[in-house]
């Protein structure tokens, strides 16, 4: 296996931002006002995790972490919707899981094909063709794409073996997967040789399955120390664990028994996921390795009695002269069957969709008060994922956009509960708790571009201009001169007052 193996990554999706709606006004000769045909903008691209069988490492998204999808088209006139932005679509190794930057799971990917959304697109903005009403016939604006979602994950790797060879370094793992699969890890005379997880396929009679061997066990392991905190996440999904001990070694404090129980340590302080069988509480079969060694069979007659005490069995083996290899790999297969019996029956793998729900709390109007003595102030927050995202679509350079925004706050009830909290003219209301939140200073009776050309919803170019009719006219003849009359009247009668005389008229 390569070196560069990466098993923990930190990845920055970036999902596509949506297009921009069109605002546009179908002309034609002899149609000056056609009516709207601004289409829509496109749904940015998601950013997608698929298992893919070929990847086996990390070491791409550790060498390019920050990963964007495509945009959204924008929309166009003559009623063009904009393209989608193209998903982007990442492989990750079977048996990748994948977790927020508080340590929550999000999913688990096994099984090839599996996929999961890590960072959605924003949607669209709609053009001003699909905002048309009966009351709002041409309106002159369209609505701003939503930008994509960003979302920091961490990816970690557990392998997918049957088996895991667990050990102290120099014990012979790697010398045990390389005697009985086909896999050819590196093998060196030096502790820390295997410095990745290697696997191997290993068939025993009508049974296959795959043996790990974890690197770096050391005491202290689960603490951080040595190699074996990096994988030790690796024997998670092991259905049995193998104690490699090393019946040759030369260090004068040690011995197999007491390696054997320095690992079973380390193995019981690691926390696995709920729902997990702890790693302590697994199968297991204890194996004593370098039998070739004239020391090694000896001190395997002196600790094989004691080690079978603790209720597994033992074997003595010999990676280097392949002798026990056969019995041993049987041992394994019958685990590796009972579990598989054991287990539930596979059914077919059911997609779940579980969309927030947009409306599940609705929104609220919040009083907050910031600052300190002669500075203290008070402002209003609204939050709510309607309001934050009315607020994203709105072109705030286009006065009838704003007046299509508090139209729609208002249908909401923002403005209903802005009273409510004591909210008066003029006070600061902020809606939204990120970077993008819109700061105003708030009036019930906001006059904006939509009323320019009328009331709210409606669009005086498109009303009845018809000539008024004799009698119109004369009507609107006797008001003028009955108001000229009565301004005339409280004239003299300011005059007889006193209030001012024929000098101020000068």
């Amino acid at each position: 296996m390569s070196t560069h193996f990466v098993d923990r990554v930190v990845l920055h999706a970036s999902g596509g931002d949506g297009g921009n709606g069109c605002a546009s006004v179908h002309r034609e000769k002899f149609k000056p006002l056609g009516g709207p045909d601004g289409g829509n903008g496109g749904r940015g691209g998601n950013v997608v995790l698929e298992v893919d069988p070929q990847v086996t490492t990390l070491l791409e998204l550790h060498r390019r972490p920050h990963r964007s999808a495509p945009d959204g088209k924008f929309g166009m006139g003559s009623h063009r919707n904009g393209a989608e932005g193209e998903d982007l679509v990442i492989g990750v190794p079977d048996g990748t899981i994948v977790r927020n930057t508080k340590g929550e799971l999000l999913a688990d990917m096994v099984g090839a094909g599996t996929r999961y959304v890590v960072a959605p697109g924003g949607r669209g903005g709609l053009g001003n063709a699909a905002l048309a009403s009966a009351k709002r016939k041409a309106p002159g604006f369209a609505l701003l794409g939503e930008p994509g979602e960003e979302l920091d994950v961490v990816l970690e790797l557990k392998t997918l073996a049957d088996i895991a060879l667990v050990g102290f370094p120099s014990a012979g793992k790697s010398s045990l997967v390389a005697a009985l699969s086909a896999a050819r890890p590196k093998i060196a005379d030096y502790p820390f040789t295997t410095l990745v997880p290697n696997l191997g396929v290993v068939e025993a009679g009508s049974v296959r399955f795959t043996v790990a061997d974890v690197p770096g066990l050391i005491p202290g392991a689960s603490e951080g120390r040595g190699l074996g905190l990096d994988f030790l996440r690796h024997v998670e999904r092991c259905v049995a664990l193998v104690h490699v001990l090393d019946g040759a070694n030369l260090e004068t404090e040690r011995d197999p028994i007491s390696d054997l129980e320095a690992i079973e340590k380390e193995l019981a302080a690691y926390t696995v996921d709920d729902g997990t069988v702890p790693l302590q509480d697994r199968p297991r079969i204890i194996v004593i390795n370098k039998a070739d060694v004239p020391d090694a069979r000896d001190m395997a007659d002196i600790v094989r009695a004691d080690l079978e005490k603790r209720g597994a069995p033992v074997f003595v083996v010999s990676a280097v002269a392949h002798t026990g290899l056969r019995e041993l790999s049987f041992a394994m297969a019958e685990l590796v069957a009972a579990s598989r019996a054991a287990a539930p029956e596979a059914v077919p793998t059911r997609i779940v969709l579980n969309p927030p729900a947009v409306d599940a709390t609705g929104f609220s109007v919040t009083r907050e008060e910031y600052g300190e003595g002669e500075h203290a102030s008070v402002r209003f927050r609204v939050r709510g994922e309607k309001p934050r995202r009315w607020v994203r679509q709105t072109d705030f350079t286009n006065d009838e956009a704003v007046g299509y925004l508090a139209d729609r706050l208002a249908r909401l009830g923002v403005e209903d509960e802005l009273f409510k909290a004591g909210a008066t003219p003029g006070a600061e209301v902020v809606i939204g708790d990120d970077a993008n939140a819109v700061v105003f200073d708030w009036e019930p009776t906001m006059v904006s571009g939509a009323e320019v050309l009328g009331q709210r919803g409606t669009d005086l170019r498109l009303e009845d201009h018809s000539r008024p009719t004799r009698d119109a006219k004369r009507l609107q003849e006797r008001e003028r001169r009955a108001a000229k009359a009565a301004a005339r009247g409280e004239l003299e009668d300011e005059r007889r007052a006193g209030h001012w005389t024929a000098d101020d008229e000068s």
